[in-house]
């Protein structure tokens, strides 16, 4: 009979843990210690597939039968990259900037089976439609949800959705940052179904 295959989620984002509990599989967490960085003229959606696949290689080594999932998301507006703002400054710049205008939130999901080297990865586009926002609310907002560890400066799983007009998106949970509709489909494919057949 077959071992069980482990599945290890390669990061420390409790925002991706919390989204891949939802799944009901158990799972470990590795820190894979890439750093995540775009490559000179490289497309938010490329960067963010690159950047998944790369965690799930890192973390590979360390769990040899495994099967790793990586993620990466790149926000971006009008060509502009937005990273995480660290800042409460760097947030309402980021906030002001998306102001009644749209922005690209590109999440990608990688599976790699540690076993046999095979990746499988898809990336998923979110499209925000920001409200026209007023200083005094961009403010009223920070204040309140201090989101400077989410690209974009917004939750959209709470108070952020305030913020927000409308969402183009196939797979809600992708703004959050870990595709599950996507995920499921990949763990199928690689023989571990969310749902027993």
């Amino acid at each position: 009979m077959l071992e069980p295959r482990t599945l290890v989620l390669a990061s420390t984002s409790r925002y991706r843990k919390e989204l891949l509990g939802r799944l009901g599989l158990p799972f470990e967490c590795a820190d894979p210690a890439v750093e995540e960085r775009a490559q000179a003229g490289e497309a938010p959606a490329a960067t963010a597939l690159r950047l998944a696949e790369a965690k799930a290689r890192a973390v590979a080594g360390r769990f040899p039968r495994a099967l790793i999932i990586g993620s990466d998301q790149v926000a971006s507006c009008d060509g502009t990259v937005l990273d995480k703002p660290g800042t409460h400054a760097n947030a309402v710049r980021q906030l002001t900037m998306m102001s009644g205008r749209t922005a690209c939130f590109d999440t990608a999901v990688a599976l790699c089976d540690a076993h046999g080297g095979a990746m499988r990865s898809v990336v998923v586009p979110c499209l925000v439609h920001f409200r026209q926002l007023s200083a005094g609310q961009i403010e009223d907002y920070l204040q309140r949800e201090q989101p400077y560890d989410c690209a974009g400066s917004a939750k959209a799983e709470g108070l952020g959705i305030a913020l927000i007009a409308r969402i183009e998106c196939h797979d809600p949970t992708a703004l959050i940052g870990l595709p599950l509709i996507a995920l499921t489909g990949l763990l199928q494919q690689a023989g571990l179904p969310v749902l027993r057949p």
